[in-house]
């Protein structure tokens, strides 16, 4: 199942001036950077944990309905099932009533009844579900997964263009990955 941002957050969980505080910077010539830093460090988080920090909306693609009528996206905290179509053979998308779909967000699972939703008519690509994703407000992110972007915010900004042979500054400290450890969504 292929997945793709349609929204990203409208903010960040973590302000430029409580970055710049952690930081302990206490001019503004590097906001922009440490505005970036924030962004790029909250992506690696969500990245490593496949998790939506803030409320995103993302859009699964499917080839067919599962077998079993559950679908099991990489991606979390799931909160709902906001669009939902199919394509048949002439690419002509039918929307589904997203009604039909149950989110069981401790599972992370979206119940589907295969049997009362409507086939694809393509063999690729021919179901589209956008799902709502993320802890919600900057307010919801557990305190752990934001002291972790502020340790990968505070790593890359004491590493900004530092060069090492035969070493690697791009590690991050051990402590970033006990931090999101707990919040991993794991994929086998």
């Amino acid at each position: 199942m292929a997945s793709f941002l349609l929204a990203s957050p409208a903010t960040e969980p973590l302000s430029v001036a409580d970055a710049k505080a952690f930081l302990r910077v206490e001019h503004d010539d590097d906001d922009a950077i440490i505005a970036s830093l924030i962004s790029s460090a909250r992506n690696h988080v969500e990245a490593l944990t496949r998790r939506g920090l803030i409320t995103q909306t993302w859009r699964l693609v499917l080839d067919r309905w599962p077998d079993d009528g559950r679908i099991r996206p990489k991606l979390g905290p799931l909160q709902s099932v906001a669009a939902a179509r199919v394509y048949d053979q002439t690419n002509a998308a039918s929307e589904i009533d997203v009604a039909r779909f149950v989110v069981d967000a401790a599972s992370g699972t979206i119940a589907a009844p295969g049997v009362f939703l409507p086939l694809s008519g393509r063999a690729l690509a021919g179901i589209e579900l956008d799902v709502v994703i993320g802890f919600g407000a900057a307010t919801d992110v557990p305190q752990v997964l934001l002291q972790a972007i502020r340790m990968v915010v505070a790593h890359w900004y004491e590493n900004r263009g530092l060069v090492a042979i035969g070493q690697s500054v791009a590690m991050l400290p051990p402590s970033v990955n006990a931090m999101i450890g707990s919040y991993r969504v794991l994929s086998l």
